[in-house]
């Protein structure tokens, strides 16, 4: 092949799998997956384990769905690189009717919705130089810190719900620290993104009461550090953090606006995302924080086995303002355990955890600027401060942490996609469950795996149930890939939901994949 030639083809596959990058070699290798996803149940939104910590792709009672997907893998080994990619679904998705106010018979009426017909699920270009990367546009984010096949979902990015898009920057894996002679290593990153769920929003809202804001910003952030990997113990220790910013904000009552706040998207507002601090359009963003901010102190301890197991031990604790931060949440956070071990068997992996956010910081919340108003200017004269009801995953300004009404953080928690009454923040985060997660395989085709989670919510600090909701889910999960066409993946589910929470409700899914590659 002649350069010229050469380099035509470099420049139209770079194009295709999301931007113009040069070749600096004579190949570039090419991935790509293409499938078929569909689902069935009995109610009007598909089960809690075949919808949950799915990217917020498969959520509707039926579905028939094709998916495709093309991309170029950064290569983490060589010093320069560059990677790009695009996914998009489509097809079929069953409605589900919200109760929306109408003005006209002063009424709340039925409004059918499902999701969009064609949407892109990813499309990313990124490079990376020695251990930093940089990487723009729409791309899922994991800061791997939990399994994501067998956890019920990270408290703060599960991959529960659609990726963002941005611009974010960070390090490649774990990187040495100087002078730490490789015993302490660093992985972090930071990013800021335009959430695009505002036409969601506006279409399953009721417009009734409460509120909505619509058009604003995202800032995720986490640092983690971590002994020797070589090590047979390391430990983990860091933190995420999140803010919800900017935006405009519409408050109803009774069917009717009463109060509009827009929230500038400024330079100062993006710095008070990164390091909380006040400031903002509204009242509270002036004397207390601006944005929505929250996160999660994360440690784990694993132990690998000369057997080539591996033990791991790992607690997440949430946090929602200071008084997390400071630990005053008690036992609340995720505790668990998990078991990996390499090559097939049955039992390759293992997780148990513990999930309880019942504590919230205590069911109080007071503070000397809470009172602030004509007659008192700086606030109440009273000292003390009871800084609970931290109302994990909402806001006073923000509809919730959730994109196009799935879950950002923790699955467990139920997603405002199930609120039917046009209520756009969680109604039921106050609970405490467990979960279990098994996988394995029957030789080098044949795999499988299975999830089992429980959990009784008390509903939110402000807005208790009167009687607590309990909520089964189970998942068995089957997958088929023939030595015959390698790349085929054939995969089938069965799932059931039973209690009060989720209601009763029992689907199936089967998908059918191929991946494959190819380079120029």
């Amino acid at each position: 092949m002649t350069a010229v030639k050469r380099n035509i083809l470099c420049l139209v596959a770079a194009i295709v799998v999301g931007g113009a990058m040069p070749c600096a070699a004579d190949s570039i290798a090419v991935d790509y997956s293409v499938g078929v996803t569909i689902n069935t149940g009995g109610k009007e939104f598909a089960p809690y384990h075949i919808a949950s910590n799915r990217r917020g792709t498969v959520t509707q009672q039926h579905s028939a769905l094709l998916s495709a997907a093309l991309w170029h893998e950064t290569d983490t080994t060589k010093r320069l690189s560059w990677g790009a990619g695009i996914e998009a679904w489509g097809g079929y998705a069953s409605s589900v009717d919200y109760q929306r106010y109408d003005p006209a018979s002063g009424m709340m009426t039925p409004v059918s919705q499902h999701p969009a017909r064609v949407w892109l699920q990813q499309v990313w270009v990124e490079g990376k130089h020695r251990g930093a990367f940089l990487t723009l546009g729409q791309k899922d984010i994991d800061p791997g810190f939990v399994n994501r096949s067998l956890s019920s979902g990270d408290l703060v990015m599960s991959g529960n719900a659609r990726a963002p898009f941005g611009a974010r920057l960070g390090f490649v894996n774990y990187q040495n620290i100087p002078f730490t002679h490789g015993w302490v290593q660093i992985k972090g990153e930071i990013g800021y993104y335009r959430m695009a769920d505002s036409k969601w929003l506006e279409n399953h809202y009721n417009y009734y009461n409460s509120f909505i804001t619509t058009h604003y910003w995202f800032n995720y952030k986490n640092i983690y550090f971590c002994t020797n990997p070589s090590k047979p113990l390391v430990f983990t220790l860091g933190m995420q953090a999140a803010c919800q910013f900017a935006g405009t904000a519409s408050y109803y009552e009774r069917g009717e606006m009463w109060r509009e706040i827009k929230m500038k998207a400024n330079v100062k507002a993006f710095w008070h995302a990164f390091i909380p601090g006040n400031g903002g359009e509204n009242l509270g963003d002036k004397i207390y924080v601006e944005g929505n901010h929250l996160g999660s102190w994360d440690m784990a301890l694993e132990y690998k086995l000369s057997s080539g197991q591996t033990l791991r031990g790992y607690y997440q604790s949430p946090m929602e303002d200071g008084s997390g931060i400071g630990k005053f949440n008690g036992f609340d956070g995720l505790w668990g355990v998990e078991y990996r071990s390499e090559g097939h068997g049955v039992v390759t992996g293992a997780v148990a955890e513990f999930l309880t956010l019942m504590n919230q910081s205590g069911p109080l919340h007071f503070a000397y600027k809470d009172l602030i108003d004509e007659t008192h200017p700086h606030g109440s004269e009273i000292g003390f401060a009871a800084t609970g009801s931290d109302d994990y995953y909402n806001n006073y300004c923000y509809d919730g942490y959730h994109n196009h009404g799935m879950s950002i953080g923790s699955p467990m928690v139920k997603s405002p996609l199930y609120s039917t009454d046009g209520y756009l923040r969680f109604a039921d985060n106050r609970i405490r469950g467990f979960h279990l997660g098994l996988m394995g395989d029957f030789g080098s085709q044949v795999s499988y795996r299975a999830l089992l989670s429980w959990r009784k919510s008390f509903g939110t600090p402000f807005f208790p149930h009167a009687e607590p909701l309990t909520g089964t889910s189970m998942m068995l999960e089957a997958i088929y890939a023939p030595q015959w066409l390698h790349g085929l993946e054939i995969k089938a589910q069965i799932a059931h939901d039973h209690g009060t929470l989720y209601g009763n409700n029992t689907g199936a899914l089967f998908s059918i994949f191929y991946n494959g590659d190819f380079s120029f």
